[in-house]
């Protein structure tokens, strides 16, 4: 663990120094998850004197934090009431002085490290704060935390100690009355923190949704934001056959099914007591012949109420999803003018590179949606949706289509590799289905826009979604008679890196990979990654520019020749500062990134120890400068760390 400060705190403009404090509350910043912060002192005139202020390390790089499997580091931080708080992938949570980035206390909750969680990641903690309770009581300020072994703990913000009077002494057991309890300790886990709306914490999870089609339920719950008592608990797949969308599961397992949850963000709407849940596919994600019908809930957005947790309503994104489609990205809640007309709406991002703006009160769209055709299936017993839901006048933001005319390769060589790859594939556009033969998919499983998400400028009405628009290729594999030593053994002979799940109790075993050529660039063509611009007032794109560089997937010699508009994968999401800055590292580059939010020119990037797969925070210090910081150790090809590097201005 090490402190750098510098001395980049002082000679701050007078402005700066008299100004109030501006938090980041929340994981979007506010619980409506806008990531829109209205401290203004870096702008897009001053943003290339932005230097590293200071860096702060986790120590779970360390050797005495060694794991079972990789983790990942993508906590967005938190800064209320003077005091940072991080959360890491071991469940740990560090206070830090937020001008010196100084450690104030750690909390460790001890979870046990040589299990494979599902995704072995953390993206960080909640607040609330008691109002009922007495300025200067224990816990009145609160700080919550999910961990990868399914424990929700309240801690006292002041010094982390658990509050004894949560749950049993400060820890409620979220795998506790589960319709289906996960079949091994690594299937079911937290991922994103809570949400916390009226006096309730409200959880999603994390599921191993490709191994079976049970292997744990994705229920919503909300606990007693005092107490840790469970309210209420919501099931994605319905259970009462009162209720509307029960119609909408057949086959084998149907109601029996398990996941459809909601492990990314939630967004919630206090005045109107509404929760709003992003939820995933059903399991298995890649054959649907047990779970038939639209499977409604899953992949949708549902608003539920708060208080109740009822359904106000749902609006499915994909429908039957075969395709790994979760919706990942965190939804945002922002008032537009709409006709005139002043309209709350929710804007949600998909892995199919489309974003819907709904009324926020009743979930119909506010920008049309329509139903087109999509492909058939040629598996046995499958049923995919005849139609999908596409927005009619928002443009996709990755691509929907690939021809064999559009295969790319930096080199000949390249080129006939990925035609190799790709041309026997199965390929009819978006909503191809999986098949024997190998489909085709673009966007794949890690989008389209991913979980990295949206930032709204509500000033100026522009949402900016960082998207990829790189292909994959997904394969069902007859089980009878399949050798999973020997379909490795001819991997490594060709050199591929397929990713195998066993899909038990069906006839099938699935596997799937990013398509890319010998060189380790994909095969679809430059830009990789974008980052994409709508203007909400009309649907319209803005802009949409490359972002980032993919040179770290090549030896030093390529890397110098890659050109700057070849743009990178992904993972990661945006903030928007009042400034008229948009921030965003998630790319495989180790930079942090500045755009001009009206024109989409990089304004500034600075440097970062490793590759900044999260999203960024801004605040700004009560009489102090305002900073912008972002969490470092990703992992995978973003690389290993456990930095927190913060950025401020330097006097001029």
């Amino acid at each position: 663990m090490r402190v750098l400060v510098t001395a980049l705190l002082l000679g701050m403009a007078p402005a700066a120094l008299d100004a109030q404090a501006v938090d980041w509350s929340a994981n979007g910043r506010d619980p409506q998850g806008t990531r829109y912060s209205p401290a203004s002192e870096i702008t897009r005139k001053n943003v290339s004197r932005l230097e590293v202020a200071w860096t702060y390390r986790t120590g779970e790089t360390d050797p005495r934090f060694k794991t079972e499997k990789a983790t990942a580091f993508e906590a967005t931080p938190l800064v209320v009431d003077g005091t940072m708080y991080v959360g890491t992938p071991l469940g740990r949570v560090i206070a830090l002085d937020p001008a010196t980035g100084r450690e104030r206390w750690v909390f460790d909750p001890k979870i046990k490290r040589d299990v494979e969680y599902g995704d072995f990641a953390s993206r960080g903690v909640s607040t609330w704060r008691d109002e009922s309770a007495p300025a200067g009581a224990v816990c009145r300020r609160r700080i919550f935390v999910a961990t990868a072994q399914s424990q929700l703990f309240a801690l006292d913000a002041r010094d982390g100690r658990p509050c004894a009077t949560f749950g049993r002494n400060g820890m409620v057991d979220l795998k506790a009355g589960l319709r289906i309890p996960p079949f091994e300790p690594g299937a079911y886990s937290m991922t994103s923190p809570p949400v916390v709306v009226n006096g309730l914490v409200i959880t999603g999870s994390s599921i191993a949704d490709n191994s079976r089609p049970n292997p744990a339920s994705g229920e919503v719950r909300a606990y007693d934001a005092r107490t840790g008592a469970l309210k209420w608990s919501w099931d994605p797949i319905p259970q009462d056959p009162q209720d509307p969308a029960f119609s909408e599961w057949r086959g084998a397992m149907a109601q029996k099914s398990g996941a459809a949850n909601a492990w990314s963000i939630l967004s919630a709407d206090p005045e109107r007591d509404l929760v709003l849940i992003p939820t995933g596919s059903a399991a298995p994600d890649y054959y649907g012949a047990l779970r038939l019908g639209r499977n409604r809930y899953a992949n949708s957005l549902v608003a539920l109420r708060a208080s109740s947790g009822k359904v106000v309503w749902a609006f499915q994104t994909v429908h039957h999803d075969l395709w790994d489609y979760d919706n990942a990205s965190p939804p945002a809640l922002v008032t537009l003018t709409h006709d005139g007309v002043s309209v709350p709406a929710v804007l949600q991002a998909t892995k199919t590179g489309m974003l819907f703006v709904l009324n926020r009160e009743t979930g119909q769209p506010i920008f049309p949606v329509e139903e087109r055709s999509v492909p058939a299936s040629d598996i046995p017993g499958e049923e995919p949706s005849p139609t999908q839901p596409f927005t009619a006048l928002t443009p996709p933001l990755s691509p929907h289509r690939f021809t064999k005319d559009s295969v790319w390769g930096s080199t000949e060589a390249d080129r006939a590799a990925c035609h190799a790859a790709i041309d026997g594939l199965r390929n009819e556009g978006i909503f191809t289905p999986p098949s024997v033969r190998g489909t085709f998919v673009l966007p794949s499983n890690i989008g389209g826009a991913h979980w990295g998400g949206v930032a709204v400028d509500p000033i100026r009405a522009i949402a900016v979604v960082p998207v990829n628009r790189i292909g994959a290729v997904v394969q069902l594999i007859p089980r009878e008679g399949f050798d999973h030593a020997a379909a490795m053994a001819d991997d490594r002979r060709l050199g591929r890196e397929y990713e195998y799940n066993g899909m038990w109790g069906t006839p099938y075993v699935m596997r799937r990979r990013m398509i890319l050529s010998p060189s380790g660039l994909p095969c679809t063509p430059p830009p990789f990654g974008t980052l994409v611009a709508i203007d909400l007032k009309t649907g319209g794109r803005l802009w949409d520019v490359p972002l980032g560089s993919p040179a770290r997937l090549l030896p030093p010699e390529q890397a110098a020749k890659i050109p700057a508009e070849w743009g990178s994968p992904s993972l990661g999401g945006p903030i928007v500062t009042a400034g008229g800055v948009v921030f965003i590292g998630g790319a495989l580059d180790r930079w942090l990134h500045a755009y001009d939010i009206e024109t989409g020119r990089e304004l500034w990037r600075g440097p970062l120890p490793e590759s900044g797969k999260a999203t960024p925070m801004s605040y700004r210090l009560a009489s102090g400068p305002q900073f912008v910081v972002i969490a470092v150790g990703g992992g995978g090809a973003w690389g290993r760390g456990d930095y927190v590097v913060a950025f401020t201005l330097t006097k001029p």
